[in-house]
């Protein structure tokens, strides 16, 4: 282990992030389990990249096909990117039906956000002041775990993001209101200063926010405003997409709004490197058109073949309606937990967040971290989110049972159980 460390950090440079204060080697995956070099086995909590579990045999098989024929661009005509675009966009609701495809979620936003440009040639745009959309350098500038160097640009508005302890405005019941009202000063301050407003970019979960406890409906006021001012809606599915909200393919069609570009990554392809963009024909056509969009790798005959198995899988396991299903099992053994640092369990489909606050209500950012390493040592794989760090964030692949919620949440108990006094 430290000799992999040292070699890493000597090729790969200082800060290379790594889950845990002791990493992990994991060297092989199989369903909702990881094991490591030691041939320990871990319940995989977290990665929402194999969406239908780890190495899928119909997703691995599917690869292996493919890269056995052919693999090259889209210069060239294959069947299978348009055979994939009409069986994904066939689970949209709305006219969303034409789509590119890239290799990571962080150039599907990058995309995102030129196609507003393109479409109301103004550069302002908005997001969340807790939010992470990528590692462009347009999609850095919204991100905001590490500020840009020299600060965030004028044409970039951050605005608060909603939150079920400290709610936007004060109260919960106002919400909504609060969060669509300074949506509305943000593009009034972009308009002021002659950058115009091109769109919002957002999460329907909020997932990186915290992963907030919302109704339906909750974004209704935003899309107004936002369809006022003239921009677009940018949604970034690239976690709760794919059925992991639970009973809805997506997040949007949780939250009930009907967005203007869609932007997809992780899950899609089951940890082969695809994304993509999802747009309206009036829209991708304005993009087309001013942008002239190439992508080498993004659509090749591989990354078709594996984003195709990986929505036959999904389809053939009923693995949306099974995400809700065992979500719903699973948020309840969570709200059983007892603990004083328990500010709130919330949860939507597979998709769960604990908050730990002190008793005053100060954020409990340590005492998460300790239950992220106490529960790695007994096994279980799961992180942090939020603005403050002190939001367990559990998101574990689509196949995750009832079974694996049992001896997840048994060992959480048992972890809180030893921090009883903390």
């Amino acid at each position: 282990m430290k000799d992999l460390l040292a070699r890493r950090a000597e090729r790969l440079g200082p800060n290379v992030s790594t889950f845990y204060e002791e990493p992990i080697h994991i060297v092989r995956g199989e369903g909702v389990w990881l094991w490591d070099a030691d041939g320990r086995k871990y319940l995989d909590c977290y990665n929402n990249v194999p969406h239908v579990g780890h190495c899928h045999p119909h997703v691995v098989e599917a690869i292996a096909r493919q890269a056995a024929v052919l693999n090259t661009h889209t210069r060239y005509l294959h069947a299978g990117i348009v055979d994939y675009a009409d069986r994904l966009t066939s689970t949209f609701n709305h006219d969303l039906d034409q789509l590119i495809m890239v290799c990571t979620g962080s150039e599907a936003n990058d995309i995102a956000l030129r196609m507003a440009q393109a479409v109301t040639g103004k550069i302002g745009i908005v997001a969340t002041d807790n939010t992470y959309h990528g590692n462009t350098m347009a999609v850095s500038q919204l991100s905001t775990r590490r500020p840009p160097i020299g600060g965030y640009p004028d044409h970039v508005k951050l605005i608060p993001a909603p939150d079920s302890v400290t709610p936007v405005g004060g109260i919960l019941g106002g919400q909504a209101e609060a969060f669509a009202a300074n949506l509305e000063k943000a593009i009034a301050e972009l308009n002021a200063a002659d950058h115009g407003f091109s769109g919002v970019m957002l999460c329907p979960s909020f997932a990186n926010e915290g992963l907030p406890d919302l109704e339906p409906g909750f974004l209704d006021k935003t899309a107004e405003v936002v369809r006022r001012a003239g921009g677009l809606l940018l949604c970034d599915e690239v976690q709760p997409g794919f059925g992991r909200v639970g009973d809805h393919w997506w997040g949007h069609d949780w939250m009930g709004f009907v967005p203007d570009v869609v932007t997809v990554g992780k899950p899609m392809a089951n940890g082969h490197p695809a994304a993509a963009v999802i747009t309206r024909p009036d829209i991708m056509a304005t993009f087309r058109n001013a942008f002239g969009y190439f992508n080498t790798f993004g659509g090749n005959p591989v990354s078709c073949a594996a984003a195709m198995a990986t929505l036959e899988v999904i389809e053939t396991d009923n693995l949306v309606a099974h995400a809700g299903a065992v979500g719903r099992y699973t948020l309840a053994k969570l709200k059983s937990l007892v603990h004083p640092k328990i500010a709130q369990v919330r949860g939507q489909g597979m998709f769960f967040g604990v908050e730990f606050c002190d008793p005053d209500g100060t954020p409990a950012t340590q005492f998460a971290g300790d239950i992220v390493e106490d529960m790695r040592r007994r096994g279980v794989l799961l992180n942090r989110i939020g603005k403050h760090k002190n939001i367990l964030k559990i998101r574990p692949p689509m196949p995750f049972a009832a079974s694996h919620a049992d001896i997840a949440v048994g060992q959480l108990a048992d972890a809180l159980k030893d921090r009883q006094d903390a």
